[in-house]
């Protein structure tokens, strides 16, 4: 009996309950939340009055709540097989990305039929379509965590990665050049069947991958350097150029491709991580000043670059004195109208927000995806936003806590570039929303609609959760 007492003790002490008890906050938080939205849409229904309220019986409260009680029952099934297969896992990052996935799940929800108002759509069951790939992404996020069981195993290809990297660029890259020749508009999306597939999600993750696994292979070289360039020394070309051969990727996903954040993503990626990895800050220097200097080439070749910082120009509260072209430039498309409106929904919102479901942030167009981050800002307000960033402040912190803790370089490595993913995404599209840099097409993580970034998101997550456990159980075992 007393060896059964102390089993049983011993399993209670393992149960992950720090993410139990921090994974009912935003149980409450989004029930209540949906709650909110569901009464207000039956208030707005001009078939309830005042007189008949009482006698309705049947509000559609409990069947609206069905799609988030799924997707809570959703994440607790991952609790749960988290608790049996990794228990040593981080704790606290599961319960941050299930408040921002269902966040993103709800306000998709409450945007969808105003955007077939107003835009015409059609975006039929947005919130439908957003909880299914939440879903999903939360089953590849396990399924990476059982098919990695050693991470380390990724940098022994990390040659395939950088293929793999130029394999899933090069039909953007085709895609682009013909649209370049025909005048069309272009954009990083590929299609395929029913499917919209944007390869730049699942690029920065083979991005990662090799700089992780080349520098932990070449770090001492890169870090000494044998060629000296003034007050710089360079590591030799062999080790260089493959490095050089990834920015050019981001080269081609500027130039051809049309992605200003891609690009934007890969440089700031190449940046942190050859810092991270050789601890020389004149490598970092000198990568910021090439930065600026291939930004102004691409600013002067450009005209799409030029309209994207024409439109952060753009000074809207000159209204009574715009000059016919200032008036077209603002109302066409790629223009001042989308950012202008974004601006006005942040004004609205204020400090403390109109309330989630009574305010209208539907008229910039994308708002569902670019400019996600102004639907939030009107409907939470100052306070909802700062709420937000806090989330991305502490994931960020959890993954390179994770990294810090990590018992090899390449972990090490790996852990920060993923941790870097999150944090640069969130700086460039909240600063392109608040009209402090140019719009680019990088969704805001979790939060805005997109079912490539949901999945690339989840597996990054996945490869956080399974370093942080391969940690603690190696820990435990060199004890």
């Amino acid at each position: 009996m007393a060896q059964i007492a102390q089993r049983t003790t011993g399993v209670v002490r393992q149960f992950r309950w720090k993410e139990l008890s921090l994974l009912i906050v935003p149980a409450l938080i989004l029930l209540l939340l949906m709650t909110q939205l569901l009464i207000i849409r039956a208030s707005n229904d001009p078939a309830i009055t005042l007189d008949n309220l009482s006698k309705i019986k049947n509000l559609p409260i409990l069947d609206g709540l069905i799609p988030l009680l799924g997707f809570l029952a959703a994440v607790l099934g991952v609790h749960i097989v988290l608790n049996i297969f990794f228990r040593k896992a981080d704790q606290v990052l599961l319960p941050l990305v299930a408040l921002l996935s269902g966040l993103g799940i709800l306000m998709m929800t409450r945007l969808g039929p105003d955007i077939l108002k107003i835009h015409g759509g059609p975006i039929p069951n947005l919130g439908s379509h957003q909880l299914l790939w939440v879903i999903l992404g939360l089953a590849i996020c396990l399924a990476t965590m059982f098919i990695l069981r050693n991470v380390n195993w990724l940098a022994r290809y990390k040659y395939t990665w950088m293929l793999f990297c130029f394999a899933v660029l090069l039909p953007s890259v085709i895609k682009g050049i013909t649209t370049i020749k025909s005048g069309a508009p272009t954009r990083d999306t590929l299609g395929i069947g029913a499917l919209a597939l944007q390869p730049s999600e699942f690029l920065k993750i083979g991005v990662v991958i090799f700089f992780a696994g080349y520098l932990n292979d070449n770090r001492d070289v890169l870090a000494e350097g044998s060629y000296r360039l003034g007050p710089l020394r360079l590591p030799p070309l062999r080790q260089l150029g493959p490095m050089l051969f990834m920015l050019a990727i981001g080269l081609l996903s500027f130039l051809i491709v049309r992605e200003l954040g891609l690009a934007m993503l890969v440089y700031s990626l190449f940046l942190c991580m050859t810092y991270v990895g050789t601890g020389k800050k004149s490598y970092a220097i000198v990568s910021l000043l090439a930065f600026v200097m291939l930004a102004f080439i691409g600013y002067s070749l450009l005209t799409y670059v030029q309209a994207r910082f024409a439109a952060l120009a753009f000074n809207p509260t000159n209204w009574a004195n715009f000059t016919p072209a200032q008036e077209n430039f603002y109302q066409n498309n790629g223009g001042g109208f989308q950012i202008v409106q974004g601006l006005v929904n942040v004004a609205s919102g204020g400090i403390l927000g109109s309330g989630f479901g009574m305010g209208y942030p539907v008229t910039p167009p994308v708002i569902d995806a670019d400019m996600a981050f102004t639907a939030y800002a009107e409907e939470f307000g100052l306070v909802g936003l700062f709420a937000i960033i806090g989330i991305y402040l502490l994931i960020v912190h959890r993954g390179f806590r994770i990294a810090t803790e990590a018992n090899d370089i390449f972990s090490k490595l790996l852990a920060t570039g993923l941790t870097s993913v999150f944090a640069l995404q969130t700086i460039i599209i909240a600063a392109a929303n608040l009209k402090l840099f140019p719009l680019t097409g990088i969704p805001l993580p979790y939060l805005s609609n997109g079912g490539n970034a949901i999945l690339a998101n989840f597996i990054i997550v996945g490869i956080l959760l399974r370093i942080s456990h391969n940690t603690a159980v190696e820990r435990e075992g060199a004890f």
